[in-house]
């Protein structure tokens, strides 16, 4: 049986992969890219939960997980950058407000503020990237499940 934390972190993934597109390409958990599609890449990270608050009778378990987004866009313009990077963002913030809840999975999923950092990559165009954390809670009756 899939336990909890991977039925939510899948959903969020399957509800993100609405954005892919011919070029839009969304990942969870590889490596770095090496080459990034012409509308941006966006790599999910599983994160880390934090702590669980318990309640009793019934034994409840709920849990934040905190699941990274990378969110990458590479053009020789930085304009053009920047206005890619700043569309893929708003259009998962869209996801993240169609799907508070995952389809009844999670109690609530919200978006944390993005960071931003530039890559200059000698002989190509330089990328633009966000990473965001996205807080996804969860209740479960067993921690390992």
């Amino acid at each position: 049986m899939t336990s909890k934390r991977e039925q939510v972190i899948s959903s969020l993934h399957n509800k993100l992969k609405i954005l892919e597109s011919a070029t839009i390409s969304i990942y969870r958990n590889p490596d770095k890219p090496q080459k990034i599609p012409s509308g941006g890449i966006i790599i999910l990270r599983d994160g880390a939960s934090e702590e669980p608050e318990v309640l009793l009778s019934p034994v409840t378990y709920i849990y934040e997980q905190l699941v990274t987004l990378e969110v990458m866009v590479q053009h020789p313009d930085a304009a053009t950058r920047d206005s890619a990077l700043d569309s893929l963002l708003a259009d998962i913030g869209s996801v993240i407000n169609t799907y508070r809840t995952l389809d009844g999975l999670a109690e609530w999923v919200e978006a944390r503020s993005p960071e931003f950092e530039d890559e200059s990559i000698e002989g190509a165009p330089s990328v633009r990237t966000a990473t965001l954390q996205v807080m996804v809670r969860f209740y479960t009756n067993d921690p390992l499940n």
